[in-house]
């Protein structure tokens, strides 16, 4: 593990960097002991301040832990998908927010991966995930329920689909998609839809999860898609004519 002096990167970004390339290429395995604070900053001839950030911006990452006593010091975690959600819905919701990207090429993002998800959901969709759904639909239903927790209600219930998938994988991907984008969207839409119109739409949706019927899924995300864009464009478009006004 070597620094680059004509790097634009500070030194301790540089140093979490050569670690964290250990840890990915398997060098460094889980649970290994990292060395000390004052091995590494002899290593790479900086000073223990220096490593310290280094191995700050390793544990934010969750890469790796640290513990005291006689024993202690930093080790490689074990990161779960469940771990890296945080980060994946994070990254993705900045991603959107700071590069403008436009409801329409989100709208697309989210519902073609969506849809990759339901012949699989389809298949091997479990009674818990059912159940959520199921769960989602009833709250949903609740004349009193707040738009806020409309659409958290909406987000979870995406969730479940993706999840009915049972690849990990998948999910992690795809919770930026819908933890990280379907909010933004969200934000533009909710006061123009119609409660009932979604309600109905992920009725749709769960009966054909249900019935194991992929084709009737998708056909269901593509019309709630439809809905989705005609919505959003629809308040963009009022937006501008205020504006002009």
């Amino acid at each position: 593990m070597k620094l680059d002096p004509d790097s634009p990167k500070d030194l301790s970004a540089q140093i979490a960097a050569a670690i964290r390339d250990e840890i990915v290429s398997g060098k460094l395995i889980v649970d290994a002991r990292l060395p000390s604070e004052s091995e590494l900053a002899e290593h790479f001839a900086v000073s223990r301040p220096t490593v310290r950030e280094a191995l700050k911006r390793l544990a934010a990452q969750s890469l790796i832990r640290t513990q005291r006593g006689a024993t202690g010091g930093a080790f490689v975690n074990r990161l779960s998908f469940e771990q890296a959600y945080g980060q994946q819905i994070t990254t993705s919701t900045l991603l959107l927010s700071m590069n403008e990207v436009s409801f329409d090429v989100a709208c697309e993002a989210r519902f073609t991966l969506e849809r990759a998800c339901a012949p699989l959901a389809a298949a091997r969709r479990g009674a818990v995930h059912l159940d959520r759904m199921a769960f989602e639909i009833a709250r949903q239903s609740q004349p009193t329920l707040s738009d806020e927790d409309f659409c958290a209600s909406d987000v979870a219930f995406h969730r479940a689909l993706v999840d009915a998938a049972c690849n990990p994988v998948l999910s992690y991907q795809l919770a930026g998609a819908v933890e990280g984008m379907q909010p933004l969207m969200n934000m533009i839409t909710f006061t123009a839809r119609s409660r009932g119109a979604i309600i109905a739409l992920h009725a749709r949706i769960m009966a054909a999860i249900t019935a194991r019927n992929a084709t009737a899924a998708d056909a269901a995300l593509i019309e709630l898609a439809d809905y989705t864009l005609t919505l959003g464009r629809d308040v963009m478009a009022a937006r501008a004519a205020r504006a002009a006004d």
